[in-house]
């Protein structure tokens, strides 16, 4: 038995927190929980959560402190190249949900493809990062081929 009840956040780096901010706001329809300025040092807490789920906070964060350089500047150079993961997003339609999306200015990688779990489209948020878009459906290891366990 265990004390812990959920995920409640997750942390997604970004280039520029205001403008990661309003693009997750303003394109994928998500709410703003916290945006401070805490202590000397100037730290910004800024997160956001889907509407619909607001228990699971996403915080927009800075590469840099607490982490060592060296990890903070190998992920500044991940969203410099746009090879950064970024959050798992499902839809209940996800060709829609590309025609939204499309017409808000969001740039998409990947469009929609029929995989073995489902419907899956592939964005690019402002910062670099890859979110992936699924419209799941059942499937069973041996939908993934030959030795699929």
């Amino acid at each position: 038995m265990t004390t812990i009840t959920n995920v409640s956040l997750v942390t997604v780096h970004v280039t520029d927190q205001t403008a990661a901010k309003n693009w997750y706001i303003e394109k994928l329809g998500f709410e703003e929980m916290t945006d401070i300025t805490m202590g000397d040092n100037g730290f910004r807490w800024v997160s956001i959560a889907h509407p619909d789920h607001r228990e699971l906070e996403i915080t927009l964060m800075l590469p840099g402190p607490p982490l060592a350089e060296d990890v903070a500047e190998a992920i500044r150079r991940a969203l410099a190249n746009g090879t950064n993961g970024g959050l798992g997003l499902r839809t209940d339609d996800c060709h829609k949900a590309y025609e939204e999306l499309t017409a808000k200015g969001v740039e998409f990688v990947q469009p929609p493809s029929d995989r073995p779990y489902g419907v899956e489209a592939i964005i690019r948020d402002n910062s670099g990062n890859w979110l992936v878009l699924v419209e799941p459906r059942e499937f069973r290891p041996g939908d993934f081929g030959p030795g699929a366990q």
